[in-house]
């Protein structure tokens, strides 16, 4: 997948990531990770660019790069991937898929939200039960510009200038900002964010394709009991139900009721713009057709009630959703 850099400023912090299919392992050969290092910090020598964080796991790839204005994450992209996917199977000996699909790119909109980023990747090797600590792990360039080992090439000031002027003080910052672990409902909203997890579906697979959700939805999903788009989707539909007055025992379902007719609609158009389905995926759930449900969609546009709701910001949607859920408990499906 490639985006597009932002042309309004002089440069962009991109997190570059790829996943291994299963079966496949960056580690498993020290040698390799050494190699492919040396390409991640080759891919970076171009004027302009900047590797601030790399990290090898034996299932994920991970950069954090400074890119100018005029150069997509696809540039570097295209520097790794071919050539990292060739070294694994020439060491595995095995023919084949060597990631799960395209590298993904995401624009961190600031420094503030790159040293965000930059903690939880310090942290995704304790969440993958690789090490008890973020500096135990050694294929990362943490330890580096931690002043911990020194890897040849690697430029340490380019992350540590996210941090602070002066390299101690900006390694006292990282210190202090990679110091509290990430709760597990903030790692696995992050996962979702970036596509690291797959997502439960009502049936209780997992899909085939690991899709990044959008932040909101992410949020719902991870504070599910289940972790899944089922219990994002009743955590959504306690929420709408409280808000239009409605009570657990009320028959929705019966036939001509135009509350549940108002109800499935507006449920519908939430889950959509939070991005967690289809409309047809929420007409199979109601076991309606999609002809019906969009008719009252449509519907539900032109009244002032029903806009009232929707006109609401979805991460206020999404907190009061969550808050009902803490004082109040759905069922845990």
């Amino acid at each position: 997948m490639e985006n597009s850099a932002p042309t309004s400023a002089p440069s962009a912090v991109w997190h570059i990531v790829w996943q291994l299919t299963e079966g496949r392992d960056l580690l498993a050969n020290p040698g390799l990770a050494g190699r492919i290092r040396s390409r991640l910090l080759g891919a970076h020598r171009q004027p302009g660019r900047e590797l601030l964080h790399y990290l090898l796991t034996p299932s994920e790839m991970h950069l954090l790069s400074r890119l100018p204005a005029d150069q997509a994450p696809g540039d570097v992209a295209r520097a790794v991937g071919n050539i990292v996917a060739r070294w694994v199977r020439q060491v595995d000996g095995v023919s084949g898929l060597v990631f799960a699909g395209p590298y993904r790119a995401f624009a961190i909109a600031s420094d503030e939200a790159a040293r965000g980023e930059f903690r939880m990747l310090a942290w995704r090797p304790v969440a993958l039960g690789l090490c008890n600590a973020p500096t135990h792990h050694a294929s990362s360039s943490l330890r580096t510009t931690l002043g911990l080992r020194r890897i040849e090439g690697f430029n340490l000031s380019n992350a540590l200038r996210l941090f602070g002027d002066g390299i101690p003080q900006a390694r006292t910052a990282l210190r202090a900002s990679i110091a509290r672990r990430p709760s597990a409902v903030e790692m696995r909203q992050w996962e979702l964010v970036r596509g690291l997890a797959p997502v439960r579906v009502d049936d209780g697979t997992f899909s085939s394709v690991r899709r990044p959700l959008k932040g909101a939805a992410a949020a719902l999903v991870a504070t599910s009991p289940s972790h899944s788009i089922d219990g994002a989707l009743l955590l959504l539909e306690r929420w709408l139900r409280s808000k239009l007055g409605l009570h657990d025992g009320d028959d929705l379902d019966a036939p001509h009721s135009l509350a549940g007719a108002r109800f499935r609609a507006l449920l519908a158009m939430l889950a959509v713009r939070l991005g967690l389905c289809s409309a047809a995926a929420m007409a199979r759930r109601f076991h309606r057709a999609k002809a019906t449900l969009s008719e009252r969609m449509a519907a539900c546009r032109q009244e002032p009630e029903s806009q009232a709701i929707l006109g609401l910001p979805l991460k206020r949607i999404v907190q009061e959703a969550i808050d009902l859920r803490h004082r109040s408990p759905p069922d845990a499906r």
